[in-house]
């Protein structure tokens, strides 16, 4: 498990110690990098491909991105939002949004995203994720970190790899375990999820408690670590010094075990499913998710609007609130494995 330092100081320490949900195992971490503010304008590249999820969405260039006001940066914030001035012609490719990948990539990694708030809304569907820069994909793994939408309150973490990974139904975790098989080609890509308990971990209930920190742990001795800590919690956190006595943050909120040679799992084999990933945040509307029928009827959205694509057309008003806020993304790799 993690020690207290390594969980909630990771924001301001340089270097983290983290105890390994093995016993056996503690990895020493090092601060690499720390994109704040106008570190992403050179650090990542703004996409303008279709979107491979089939959202009712065009994403911009980074000149156009900051031309229209879709991305702002300071030197502590950096703002990325969906169009809110404009209704989107039938014959347009969507409502322009924002979608950037690091030009870096990192095998083993740990992930630290402080978020003030993220976009919210009817059609939306926001993620911050990785995913094989070498590809092509699903070759190399998808890791999503954070993602919902619609109206969503929690959090679902997942993999989508290759065939032959599979999670246990019963782990170490805080969260419920949605499905089991993380294979892109199986139940039309569902992927291994794993649900959230807090309700404040997405959409509006996140933004009204003023965000908070992702942490993503990418390991080839452990697996995949996914925790959420709330603004509320990180603030009884007094900068290298942790005074908040909360045990059951040692507990991630969704755990992948994987094998390897210091790991006894056999479901999922690291070296077979990951390599080095690329770091992707972005805003698609609608899609093969937030847009299907299932979804979006069966949510109140539907009252708004029949179709997920009419309302994003015709509606630009609603998404006022359909923006990332984020303080800073902080990148650790390893040191060594200290016994």
């Amino acid at each position: 498990m993690y020690t207290r330092c390594a969980i909630l100081a990771l924001a301001s320490l340089a270097v983290v110690n983290a105890r390994s949900l093995l016993p056996s195992l503690t990895v020493t971490y090092n601060l690499i990098a720390s994109h704040v503010g106008h570190d992403f304008l050179d650090n990542y590249s703004w996409e303008t491909a279709d979107d491979p999820t089939h959202g009712r969405v065009n994403f911009v260039d980074q000149a156009t991105a900051l031309k229209n006001n879709l991305t702002f940066v300071s030197d502590s914030k950096l703002v990325m939002r969906a169009d809110d001035m404009n209704k989107v012609a039938k014959s347009a490719r969507g409502r322009d949004s924002v979608r950037i990948h690091s030009k870096a990539a990192y095998d083993d990694v740990l992930l630290v995203l402080d978020i003030a708030h993220m976009p919210e809304g009817c059609s939306t569907w926001p993620a911050w994720w990785t995913l094989s820069q070498q590809g092509p994909w699903p070759n190399g793994g998808e890791i999503d970190i954070l993602e919902g939408v619609n109206l969503g309150q929690a959090n679902l973490a997942s993999l989508h790899t290759t065939p032959n990974c599979t999670m246990p139904q019963d782990r170490l975790q805080k969260g419920k375990t949605q499905s089991t098989s993380c294979d892109a080609s199986m139940n039309s890509n569902q992927g291994c999820g794993v649900s959230f308990p807090e309700q404040d971990s997405f959409g509006a209930s996140f933004n009204a408690g003023g965000g908070g920190l992702y942490i993503m742990e990418k390991s080839s001795q452990k697996g995949v670590s996914v925790w959420f800590i709330s603004r509320s919690n990180l603030m009884q956190v007094n900068s290298d010094e942790v005074i908040l006595d909360m045990m059951d943050l040692f507990t991630p909120d969704a755990y992948f075990p994987m094998q390897s040679n210091e790991s006894p799992h056999d479901n999922c084999d690291y070296s077979e499913h990951f390599n080095a990933h690329s770091i992707v945040i972005d805003l698609t509307l609608c899609g093969d998710w937030a847009g299907s029928e299932s979804v979006w009827n069966t949510s109140t959205c539907a009252a708004k609007a029949s179709t997920c694509e009419s309302f994003v057309d015709n509606n630009p008003h609603e998404f006022a609130d359909a923006y990332w806020e984020i303080n800073s993304l902080k990148i650790y790799t390893p040191t060594g494995i200290l016994p």
